[in-house]
């Protein structure tokens, strides 16, 4: 607090002196008048929206969901508890989402997000391009009995091809087949370190060593195993390898 306050007295001093400029900040908000306004008021209201559902979208439509499960089944096999961090897990995830959507991602832009800031189409126009290849990359990785389970939950007509199939429909179908790809991919995470658990635990009953935690024991032997075994290059590369 002392700070914030040593810092407004500054501000107020230097805003004192002569021939220092302090630029001013204000929003206004009117009647808009010319069709330019209109257009920008749209824009800004679109990129309002798009930042608040930005969340939502990450985790629905994306390959985020399987990358951070299979991250944290990962941490939760090594028995490291909060190492690494929950941060550092979610940026690698984030990176990783980028870097497999970013196909999809310049699709979007091409075909949507650039002509609509031209004025080429309309933003009707512009998102249903844009809807195109993110439905594309879901129907890739969607199983086709969990997409015939939403859509007979739904009661819609039974689609003929996929252009028949309602995004609200793909996406829950899409995110529990991501879901059963994450922990499928997690149960073979598992083997290695539960057959590293069992050899120690084994090894300290012989010796009558019942008081010593296991995992204090094969803790060290599971971190050794990932890093000589380099694993964070093959779990990330069998992560993204799983998208083609």
């Amino acid at each position: 607090m002392a700070t914030l306050v040593a810092c407004v007295f500054a501000g107020v001093a230097l805003a004192q002196q002569p021939g220092i400029v302090i630029p001013r900040v204000g929003i206004e908000v009117g009647r808009a008048e010319t069709p330019q306004q209109v257009s920008t008021t749209l824009q800004l209201l679109f990129i309002l929206t798009i930042l608040s559902l930005a969340p939502a979208l990450l985790v629905m439509v994306t390959s985020f969901t399987r990358i951070i499960v299979v991250l944290g089944l990962l941490r939760q096999a090594l028995g490291t508890q909060q190492m690494p961090p929950n941060q550092v897990l979610i940026g690698l995830a984030l990176f990783l989402t980028f870097f497999v959507m970013t196909p999809t991602y310049s699709e979007v832009n091409q075909q949507a997000l650039q002509p609509y800031f031209a004025k080429k189409i309309s933003h009707q126009e512009a998102f249903d391009r844009g809807v195109k290849p993110v439905r594309e990359f879901m129907f890739k990785q969607t199983r086709e009995k969990d997409l015939g389970l939403f859509v007979h939950l739904s009661k819609v007509p039974p689609p003929r091809n996929p252009t028949d199939v309602p995004t609200y429909v793909l996406i829950p179908a899409f995110m529990i087949s991501e879901l059963k790809t994450a922990f499928q991919i997690g149960f073979v995470i598992f083997i290695p370190f539960l057959i590293v658990d069992m050899v120690v635990a084994s090894a300290l009953m012989s010796m009558g060593m019942l008081m010593l935690p296991p995992i204090f024991i094969s803790l060290p032997f599971k971190i050794i195993l990932f890093v000589l075994a380099d694993g964070w290059f093959l779990v990330v590369g069998s992560l993204v390898k799983s998208f083609a």
